[in-house]
């Protein structure tokens, strides 16, 4: 297992390094196979893959796609990220990313629109600068990072924290594809539908059940181990869905980069006696 990491990001989405750094960076930490997962986008992808040509490393095509769930008795949507991976046939997600890229763009701007007010500045100009421009790639980051350069806070978490996260002023919630026709849309690309970090997502431990549950029920084929930091009820709860619902696992570190110190390449949890990696699967 170890030399596994499916779960990485760049600066084609909310990552620091490019595509080419991270491949070399992976090269350096002994990754055998490594997935770029970036937010609704595989625009990183030809680029990595070009880096890796001639080394022992193998680039599985992937992505990180924002898409939402609702409890049917309360009607309430959740967003939650489904990583795709290891596509044969990239048509239809690339159909789909264009979808998403889109809506990303007017989230972007609608976001910038609501901090105006509490600010009292536009900070719009100097978020998609640092996209090159490129307003489809914005994600939060983006915009908390702007916050920080600016001084209106002190550190990114902050500007989560006061202005940006769900139930705050500027939160915008991104309107992404419902769960099951993600998975659908990854199915018809050929590739396999992992859930992507089930504790990360302020929910209650009955709702991440019953998220755990639906994603297995709609078809999904993998749900992605919890880090070792978190606490060893998680990893418990979610080891139980995996066994109860018959999913294979996944194990990626959500590498950011410089931004996010903490989190590790290639640092990915051990699996589990009677787990099977999804990775086993991939031709």
């Amino acid at each position: 297992m170890h030399g596994v990491d499916l779960h990485t990001h760049s600066n084609i989405s909310d990552g620091t390094l490019s595509p080419e750094q991270l491949v070399h960076a992976a090269i350096e930490k002994g990754i055998h196979t490594l997935a770029l997962t970036d937010h609704d986008t595989m625009d990183g992808l030809s680029l990595a893959q070009q880096s890796a040509q001639g080394t022992d490393l193998r680039i599985i095509s992937g992505v990180e796609i924002s898409s939402q769930w609702a409890r049917p008795a309360t009607q309430k949507s959740y967003g939650v990220h489904i990583v795709a991976l290891n596509m044969q046939n990239p048509e239809p997600m690339l159909i789909l990313l264009e979808q998403q890229k889109h809506i990303r763009a007017i989230r972007a701007k609608q976001i910038c629109d609501l901090l105006m007010p509490l600010i009292g500045q536009d900070i719009y100009a100097e978020v998609i600068a640092k996209v090159d421009g490129i307003a489809d790639r914005i994600t939060r980051t983006h915009i908390a990072k702007t916050l920080v350069e600016k001084k209106i806070v002190s550190r990114a978490q902050q500007a989560f924290d006061k202005y940006i996260k769900e139930g705050k002023k500027a939160y915008v919630k991104f309107d992404g594809l419902a769960l099951a026709e993600t998975i659908e849309v990854i199915h018809a690309s050929g590739g396999y539908a992992v859930l992507a970090h089930p504790t990360k997502y302020d929910l209650s431990a009955t709702n991440i059940r019953y998220l755990i549950e639906i994603f297995a029920q709609f078809g999904g084929d993998a749900v992605e181990l919890p880090p070792a930091m978190e606490p060893a009820s998680s990893r418990q709860m979610v080891d139980r869905m995996i066994a109860e619902h018959g999913l294979k696992v996944s194990v990626g570190s959500d590498f950011h980069g410089d931004h996010m110190p903490w989190i590790r390449l290639g640092n990915i949890p051990r699996l589990k006696e009677g787990q099977v990696g999804i990775w086993e699967s991939f031709k």
